[in-house]
This record gives C-alpha cells, structure tokens and sequence, in this order.
C-alpha cells in the first residue's frame, strides 16, 4: 500500500529546521563514515571521477539510498509502536556489522541532540528511522525531508571521496550536482512506495564494507 505525503509549499522555518538537521555541522559524526569507499579506493575499484558517479547511483539507488527513503517514510507515517518495529527491520537490514554500526550510532546521535533541542521524545534509532519519527514530530514536509535527507547522504560521500584524495572541490561539487535529479527519483519512489519494496542488490558495496572492517589501515570508521 503506498503511502500518502502531504506536498504543501515548505515554510521558510521548516527549511531552515531540515538544513540544520542533516547539515555537516549537526553532530551525528557523518563525516567519520565512507561507506566502503576507503576500501574500493584502496584496492583501486574507485579510482576517478566516473567510476566514483557509477558507484554512487547504484549505492543510491539499488543500495542504502533506496532502502533509507524507505525506512525514513515509513517511520513518518507510523506510530510510536509502528516505529519500533520498523527500526527492528531497518536493523536487520544492514548487511554487515559496521554498517549496522553506522546507522545506529548516527541514529543515536541525531535523537540525542534532537530531543535536547527541540524536545521530541526519540531515543536509540537508526539514523533514517529517528529523522523520519523527528520529521513527523516536527510537521516538516515528508518529500522536502527525502530530498534533503538524501542529498545529504551524497554529499557526504562525495566529501569523503575528496578526503581519499580521489577528486577536487569542483570535481565533487560538479559530482553533486550530476546526481541531484537522481535523488529526486529515489525520493518520488519512496514517496509512493513502502516497506514492500524494500531491496538491496549493491552487493558489490555491500561486500566492500565487509572488506573494510578488517582493512589494516584507515581513517573511515565505515
């Protein structure tokens, strides 16, 4: 059954709320996750700038950017107890421990200096599930949350490909820029879409994270 969203015009003040929530500054330690690609980087699987974008639409869209969408709008439309339970599966999602480690810690971040801020009872969810619940909580627009949420996601993978020393400023932000109607795709999916469509066929990544787990030296914690 998919999932209805409400699509009024966003408040200047519900951008400025989602900007400050999945900005770099906000302190969910996004910056210390690769999501494998210090691994791929390593072994030379990723080495420019076009096989970096080819591994970023798949990571979108037939991996963790998919399935976060997902989550997220799911967790939006739920209740606190249907919450819980979609937080379970989102954990049982993840396809290796670090990265079970990655949504969880971000998760648990984001609901720790949500909650003091801005005073919505969260607690101990992973990332996709505790913003789509702060969202919901907050009344900020679902699509404009998948949007940002997203981009949010690339851009940080694009700023860890330019701490590997992979691509320039301008190359990353060209990267970006090549990819945003991307997110706008994988956005208007989970926005008519539910936990039925739930897939992950990235396996190439998702191996890379296993990899990446016992690689002998790194500054990625993902």
């Amino acid at each position: 059954m998919a999932m209805a969203a409400p699509m009024a015009m966003p408040t200047e003040d519900q951008i400025i709320t989602l900007s400050q929530w999945l900005s770099p500054a906000y302190p969910v330690g996004a910056f210390a996750y690769s999501h494998a690609l210090e691994w791929l980087v390593e072994t030379g699987a990723i080495n420019d700038a076009d096989s970096l974008q080819d591994w970023l639409c798949d990571v979108l869209r037939y991996g963790t950017g998919g399935s976060d969408a997902l989550f997220l709008a799911a967790a939006y439309g739920a209740d606190a107890q249907g919450v819980g339970n979609i937080d379970a599966l989102c954990r049982a999602f993840a396809p290796s421990k670090e990265r079970r480690m990655e949504t969880e810690l971000q998760g648990a971040a984001f609901c720790k200096i949500t909650a003091a801020v801005w005073a919505h009872r969260i607690t101990g969810l992973t990332y996709p599930v505790a913003v789509g619940r702060a969202a919901a909580l907050e009344g900020l627009p679902l699509d404009l949350t998948l949007r940002m949420y997203l981009q949010a996601f690339l851009g940080n993978l694009v700023g860890a490909a330019m701490r590997l020393n992979l691509l320039g400023q301008t190359a990353g932000q060209r990267l970006i820029h090549a990819l945003t109607p991307l997110v706008g795709d994988i956005t208007g999916q989970a926005l008519n879409g539910s936990l039925d469509d739930l897939s992950g066929t990235a396996f190439l990544a998702d191996m890379a994270a296993m990899h990446h787990e016992t690689q002998p030296s790194r500054i990625f914690r993902t």
